[in-house]
């Protein structure tokens, strides 16, 4: 359950007053909120620091990735657990001082207040552009399952995210963008097919081209339209989409009449080809696949997380 109204309110004065929106103030957060859970308010500022008073005690990645895990979040916030960041000591005796405030007011639910932080940690992974690592040991198949990885993971950490699937989606669309230029049409991940009068994500031609990255009954029933209406079907979804997909089209009987692409190796050889399989090129056909990506994004969605940045390894 969400805090009170007067302990929220009081979190977010904190939290804007004192910008504790960083990764290391937000570790900073859940550590001295943590040591309250275990020890009780109200607490002496000097019982948090390290002997030589230079780092606030039990600040480290491991500490913080401990909390985190008992929300089932995975990802990293700090390599060091904030131990390193400026300002640390200042922001554990803010947060020690409002903690003590609010016990001796009676409203003092660390549990309650644990949970607030781990909500701003949540924004603050959300609020990050996914990464595109461009290791050349790789291959690109696996660089881009790499990323919707990514999204898949930010999805498990924030419930009712649908991060993964307007990924591919927009993957999807850049791809289909470099090839064929303006005439490819993009919507928001959020806009259904049938209400705008679409008969697939993307129609091109006679090509009716839908991706998921969790094919099921409906989609077949989609796919089936469109083999009525004259079109042919291809579907683009993750690597475990695609036995799910083709039983479930060998069920409704047309397994021959619709192409599935997993989606790493729909859009690695989009890249081989744009790059004119030369090393130089590879690299620059990513950039230009992150960079449609990007502006589809920004033209279609309303969550800058939802970018990618371009990374070398």
């Amino acid at each position: 359950m969400p805090p009170a109204p007067e302990l929220a309110q009081a979190l977010q004065d904190l939290a804007r007053s004192y910008r504790i929106r960083d990764k290391g103030a937000l570790c900073v957060a859940l550590v001295v909120t943590r040591h309250a859970k275990k020890h009780g308010l109200p607490l002496d500022p000097a019982s948090l620091l390290t002997e030589n008073r230079g780092q606030v005690k039990g600040l480290g990645k491991g500490a913080v990735q401990a909390i985190l895990a008992d929300y089932a979040i995975t990802r990293t916030l700090a390599e060091e657990g904030g131990r390193t960041s400026r300002g640390s000591i200042a922001n554990m005796e803010r947060c020690v001082s409002f903690l003590n405030a609010c016990h001796q007011r009676g409203v003092a639910d660390v549990d309650e207040i644990e949970a607030w932080w781990i909500a701003r940690v949540k924004d603050y992974f959300a609020s990050k552009p996914f990464v595109l690592r461009h290791d050349v040991a790789k291959s690109l198949r696996a660089i881009i399952r790499d990323l919707l990885a990514q999204a898949q993971t930010r999805e498990r950490e924030s419930p009712g995210a649908t991060c993964a699937g307007t990924m591919l989606q927009h993957l999807v669309g850049a791809r289909l963008t470099l090839a064929l230029g303006a005439q490819v049409q993009t919507h928001g991940a959020s806009v259904a097919d049938t209400p705008s009068g679409r008969d697939a994500d993307f129609l091109i031609h006679d090509t009716a081209i839908h991706s998921t990255t969790a094919p099921g009954e409906a989609l077949m029933r989609k796919c089936a339209a469109n083999l009525d209406a004259g079109l042919r079907p291809v579907l683009v979804t993750v690597e475990k989409g695609v036995p799910v997909a083709e039983g479930l089209a060998e069920q409704k009987g047309i397994a021959d009449r619709i192409d599935v692409f997993e989606a790493g190796q729909f859009i690695a050889a989009s890249v081989y080809d744009l790059g004119r399989f030369a090393p130089g090129g590879r690299r620059q056909a990513l950039e230009d696949l992150i960079a449609a990506y990007n502006t589809i994004v920004d033209a279609c969605e309303t969550d800058p997380g939802l970018r990618i940045q371009l990374a070398a390894c």
